[in-house]
């Protein structure tokens, strides 16, 4: 795979085809891909809630008023839109879970490496926690490789996508219930297949010379 030829060519979509929808085993490997997007410490702080039916989309939709109009369309006509959700707090059962499901999965050969992990995992949780007092961008930081696979992905299956900072998350956080479940919205993404309105499709990609962002040492 030319992964070169995919960052020069995808896009951020601007307009969606509502009449194409992103074939289920398709949509099943980028749902994969979030499951298993790393994390630090395998910490996995996120939640991801699904749009695929036109009542979904339209309760997010809904959310978009005011200077977020412009995305509405987007998320109408999408095949899907996934709001990524970051947890409001990262507290020890999370935390415990963690360590209950890597040992589900096998991966402690002892009980003297179960320990190393959970040691390991708590130190940066309370750097952060406590130390840092910056749990919540560092989480963030998390949820967004997740919306960096994600993006890869879509572009390796030919499925166009739209990330969307442009959105309310307090009033997503209301439409979607999400506060009463320990998460706050942070980002969407709208995923199908442009349509002829997409006029960012047509235009030239435009990034920095190589000489300003990198340093070869």
């Amino acid at each position: 795979m030319d992964i070169a030829h995919l960052a020069t060519t995808r896009h951020t979509c601007k307009a969606f085809d509502p009449a194409r929808k992103i074939p289920p085993a398709d949509f099943e490997q980028l749902r994969t891909l979030l499951r298993y997007a790393p994390s630090s410490v395998n910490s996995q702080p996120w939640h991801y809630v699904i749009a695929a039916s036109d009542a979904g989309k339209a309760r997010i939709a809904e959310t978009l008023q005011g200077g977020y109009a412009y995305n509405e369309g987007k998320v109408r006509n999408a095949s899907q839109v996934i709001v990524f959700c970051v947890r409001q707090n990262l507290n020890d059962e999370h935390l415990a879970r963690l360590l209950e499901q890597e040992e589900l999965d096998g991966r402690f050969a002892s009980a003297q490496a179960r320990a190393a992990q959970n040691t390991a995992r708590t130190f940066y949780a309370d750097l952060h926690r406590k130390n840092l007092d910056d749990a919540r961008p560092w989480m963030e930081r998390q949820v967004y490789l997740a919306l960096g696979m994600l993006l890869a992905g879509a572009a390796a299956l030919g499925i166009d996508a739209c990330p969307m900072e442009g959105c309310d998350p307090a009033a997503l956080d209301r439409a979607l219930g999400l506060a009463e479940r320990g998460y706050s919205a942070l980002v969407m993404v709208a995923l199908g297949y442009r349509s002829e309105a997409d006029f960012n499709a047509a235009l030239p990609k435009s990034r920095l010379a190589e000489a300003s962002v990198f340093t070869e040492i």
